[in-house]
């Protein structure tokens, strides 16, 4: 490829509608694209259903030299993607936890110190039983948002709740009902998705937020301000992220050691939805 024509690829193995409606990777790739376009390089993003899938696409674009580099996410401990993408020959970074990057460069953020933020903030506000609707739990993130909330919880003797699901407002809506039957006073999500769906199905239960229950976002999304009540959040600068993953993935692609980049820090914004 000439330099005009280099691209990064982004593999994403998750439901189309789901990423249809969730922010993040929207405002991620608007940071990504404004540090790699100027530098010549597009960004093709290619939807999958399964890890199976995500594999064989770069099988396929490494034998036909379709991208320059990819971009990994969603990596899970112990990863088989890594040690494909370096069999491959194809220059990576990851986005997420460097204890799952193994040497490839790493744009990491501090899901389990934020998510005993997001505990703490909660508590101090005299919650003393609090729900977390996570995203799947096969993700490194994940595992440690739920160790970082559950050490949190345990420290402060409160009882932290857990249920599953993929990021999309039906799993939202899912694990709130499987919530409910316990009693939380507080809700808190792993993105802003499924803390509207919190919202919505709570209202049609007869709960309301945030006097019965307070409710929590994981991003800070402008739908977290549209919301109505409109919702607390853990904001995050998802837009820098994507700025120094460009950054990274530039870096690997032109050969450079790598470096882990710490995403920068996130904090509560408090709105209506938590009392």
């Amino acid at each position: 490829m000439t330099e005009a024509q280099r691209r990064v690829g982004l593999v994403l193995a998750r439901a189309s509608r789901v990423l249809g409606e969730e922010p993040y990777y929207h405002e991620f790739l608007e940071g990504l694209e404004r540090v790699l376009t100027p530098a010549g390089v597009s960004v093709l993003v290619k939807v999958v259903t399964d890890r199976q899938a995500e594999s064989d696409t770069y099988e396929r674009w490494a034998a036909r030299r379709h991208v320059d580099g990819v971009v990994l996410v969603d990596l899970a401990p112990g990863d088989d993607r890594v040690a494909l993408v370096n069999s491959l020959g194809l220059p990576a970074m990851v986005l997420g936890a460097p204890s799952t990057a193994s040497g490839l460069p790493t744009v990491w953020t501090d899901d389990a110190g934020f998510a005993h933020e997001a505990v703490r903030f909660l508590a101090g506000r005299g919650h003393e039983v609090i729900g977390h609707i996570s995203g799947p739990v096969s993700f490194a993130h994940t595992q440690l948002r739920r160790s970082g909330a559950a050490a949190e919880a345990e420290a402060l003797g409160l009882q932290l709740l857990h249920a599953e699901g993929d990021y999309s407002y039906e799993s939202g809506r899912a694990a709130t009902v499987e919530l409910i039957g316990a009693g939380p006073t507080a809700i808190f999500c792993d993105n802003d998705l499924m803390a509207l769906a919190a919202l919505d199905t709570l209202r049609e239960r007869g709960k309301s937020v945030p006097d019965d229950v307070s409710v929590v976002a994981w991003d800070d999304s402008p739908l977290c301000q549209l919301a109505t009540p409109a919702l607390s959040a853990m904001s995050h600068d998802v837009g820098r992220i994507g700025e120094l993953a460009a950054g990274a993935m530039l870096d690997a692609m032109a050969g450079a050691a790598p470096v882990v980049y710490e995403a920068p820090a996130a904090h509560i914004v408090t709105r209506a939805s938590t009392r």
